[in-house]
């Protein structure tokens, strides 16, 4: 018997066949109509019955779809017209060399650069172009050069699998070495004056449990193992120190984290323990002259820096104490100075401290009152000035040098918009909105100036993994921006835009503020005059496909068009299966279903394929990744089917499965566009909004 026959998709949608599967857990029964759906072989699909429903259901996209092409090429003509094709990054020194990026016309990739800082010929040493061609999917994954800038170490996914392949390429013959290796997933990290490198490799779990050591010319199978995690909820990975005499291999879930050093001149040497892991207390570490400089949260949930020395790596002394306002995120140290990155009150915040003097504070200032902005990569210890990126709802991502010395800014690039870009035309704000518990919940919002008051609007959030949504720069935004829409970024508990106290408050037992958050978020710009109940489009991805999948159970009603990401929808059933790629380091997030009944109860009574009902839902469009070891495709398949038999009404419903790629949807700066065109042309036309 098939499970979903591709009749002439013109008729009906698909409809897939209900299988029941029952399973008992704390003594409560839960019944699956469509697990089916997930082939038995995977992470390999190849299950006929369930390739040809997600085909059928691919089908019913394109011709529902298909009447709207016009508007979809039009669209994504128009967002690539924002695009300035032929482009570049501004140069980086790092040692010898400048190094920059480079996008030639027409192209889906990147081409990788360098020439001697002290004067030479331009040289490229990484063609994404070249590696990618012919495939249907590209990703670059780390990219590392070694101190002697002789090697050049990278590795490549082609399948959306996001396990790569690590080769080594001879910057000065073009030829790669012999040396290869597969599934990888980390940074590749040069040690032993360039004669070996340290990696991670993903297990059959896709979880990186491990950091090894590969020496060049030497068999793969004789790589050595620096460090194995036996706790499967963690993740390995790892980094060099400031003044590269030392590797960091860290060891964490989302709320513990250890870290060991190993001499990076000796490698194989036995690891040193910073602090034995404490539930709940994270840290990291970077080194300078023999002082370790520590970010931990384990006296203040904001976290705070302190600095032990390497004999007594455990004993921490307090740098810079935590507070209630400054959420520090991070350190990052040179020659004569460091820098603190973090958010005050929500936004952004760098400041410039110095060893010899920590009453001296010197934080960048920014003109405008919402925006984003750190660090943007800088490689050399010893350097007088800083690389900053910066931009905003409305300013253009900017490239500056902050000269330390003479504490100013310089402007080196601004992001180009060949079709032209006025930013007086546009107002951003960032609002307050009162939550139905009585919290204040940040939003930023852009429009136009002359926007008609209460017209459409466009609601984007979030909300986990302490994951903060900056209110940044978008060119394909304008889309909808100069249609009349207004654009709002709901800064929902769940994610740290306010501190870690923001991140606690939406995860475990406070999961659900993350989705009454947004709801209230809407429900106040409906109070305020911005919008009309109805007229509000809606989008997430993976997390933020839960919050839509939550969201819509809740308050359909407010909604006028849904488009959910990767969403991960099947809360419970993937919590409760220890054998998923993510499911045992997610616990910390979500709550344990196996062991914690209450945790179980939590979960199915807000996870969205479980509490899909009998009602009407908004127009909606859902995307998924046949090799997504994220949000596994058959998520947003159970949901969408179980939506066809639930829901009662006639509104819209499809599901656009990427059968050749994963959590990302298509690869390429333009394949990538014709996805976000898609999009935008469903919103525009469910919302009615038609040229």
């Amino acid at each position: 018997m098939t499970n979903a026959t591709p009749v002439s998709p013109s008729r009906s949608a698909p409809v897939a066949v209900k299988r029941p599967s029952t399973s008992t857990h704390h003594g409560i029964e839960m019944t699956d109509d469509y697990a089916w759906l997930r082939d038995p072989g995977y992470p390999k699909v190849e299950d006929e019955e369930i390739l040809a429903h997600l085909e059928a259901e691919n089908a019913w996209f394109k011709a529902r779809m298909g009447d709207r092409q016009e508007r979809i090429d039009a669209l994504f003509t128009e967002m690539r017209a924002r695009i300035k094709e032929a482009d570049k990054s501004v140069p980086q020194k790092d040692g010898d060399y400048l190094y920059w990026t480079e996008f030639e016309e027409g192209a889906e990739y990147r081409k990788w650069w360098r020439k001697p800082a002290a004067g030479g010929d331009d040289q490229l040493i990484l063609d994404e172009v070249a590696l990618a061609d012919g495939k249907e999917y590209f990703r670059l994954g780390a990219l590392s050069v070694s101190k002697d800038g002789k090697l050049l170490a990278y590795s490549i996914d082609d399948s959306g699998s996001e396990r790569f392949t690590m080769r080594i390429k001879d910057l000065a013959s073009g030829e790669h070495l012999p040396d290869e290796i597969p599934g990888t997933l980390s940074a590749l990290v040069w040690c032993a004056e360039d004669k070996a490198l340290v990696y991670s490799l993903a297990n059959e779990q896709w979880r990186t449990d491990n950091a090894r050591l590969h020496w060049l010319g030497q068999p793969i199978e004789d790589d050595i193992e620096l460090y194995h995690e036996d706790d499967e909820g963690f993740r390995v990975g790892t980094s060099i120190s400031a003044q590269d005499d030392w590797l960091l291999i860290g060891s964490s879930d989302h709320e513990t984290s250890e870290v060991r050093l190993v001499s990076a001149s000796d490698p194989a040497a036995a690891p040193v323990l910073v602090k034995a892991r404490q539930k709940g207390v994270e840290y990291d570490v970077d080194l300078r002259d023999g002082t370790l400089f520590i970010h931990t949260n384990d006296t203040h949930e904001n976290f705070r820096a302190a600095t032990a020395p390497l004999g007594q790596p455990g004993a921490w002394t307090t740098l810079i104490e935590g507070s209630d306002d400054f959420y520090l995120t991070g350190l990052e140290l040179f020659k004569d100075f460091y820098i603190t990155e973090g958010r005050l009150r929500g936004l952004d915040r760098v400041e410039l401290r110095y060893y010899d003097d920590p009453a001296r504070i010197e934080p960048v200032e920014w003109p405008e009152a919402s925006f984003s902005v750190g660090s943007a990569g800088n490689p050399e210890y010893d350097s007088p000035v800083l690389r900053m990126a910066y931009n905003s709802m409305v300013t253009p991502n900017t490239v500056f040098d902050y000269h330390v010395a003479e504490q100013r800014l310089e402007e080196l690039k601004v992001q180009e918009i060949p079709s032209g870009y006025d930013a007086s035309l546009y107002t951003t704000e960032r609002l307050e909105i009162e939550a139905r518990d009585g919290t204040m919940i940040p939003a930023s919002i852009i429009y136009r100036k002359d926007r008609q008051q209460g017209g459409p609007l466009h609601l984007y959030g979030y909300g986990a993994y302490g994951i903060a949504i900056e209110p940044g720069f978008s060119t394909t935004r304008f889309s909808l921006v100069d249609r009349g829409f207004a654009y709002v970024i709901a800064h929902i508990r769940g994610g740290d835009d306010l501190g870690r106290a923001w991140y606690k408050a939406g995860k475990l037992e406070q999961r659900t503020n993350a989705f009454s958050d947004f709801v209230d978020v809407a429900k106040g710009l409906v109070d305020r005059g911005y919008t009309e109940a109805g007229k509000i489009s809606i989008s997430g991805g993976s997390a933020g496909g839960e919050l839509m999948g939550a969201v819509i159970n809740s308050d359909p009603e407010l909604f006028g068009a849904v488009v959910a990401h990767v969403p991960f929808v099947d809360v419970l059933n993937t919590m409760l299966d220890a054998s998923l790629p993510l499911t045992p380091g997610e616990w910390p997030e979500w709550g344990n279903p196996i062991e914690d009944k209450a945790a179980y109860e939590l979960i199915a009574s807000y996870s969205p394929y479980d509490q899909v009902a009998a009602q009407d839902y908004p127009p909606m469009l859902v995307t998924a990744g046949l090799n997504d070891p994220r949000v596994t495709y058959w998520e947003p398949a159970k949901w969408v089917a179980r939506l066809r038999e639930l829901k009662t009404d006639d509104n819209i419903l499809l599901l656009k499965t990427n059968m050749g790629a994963g959590h990302g949807g298509k690869s390429g700066r333009f394949e990538s566009l014709k996805e976000t065109a898609e999009e935008f042309a469903f919103i525009l036309w469910q919302m009615g909004v038609e040229e």
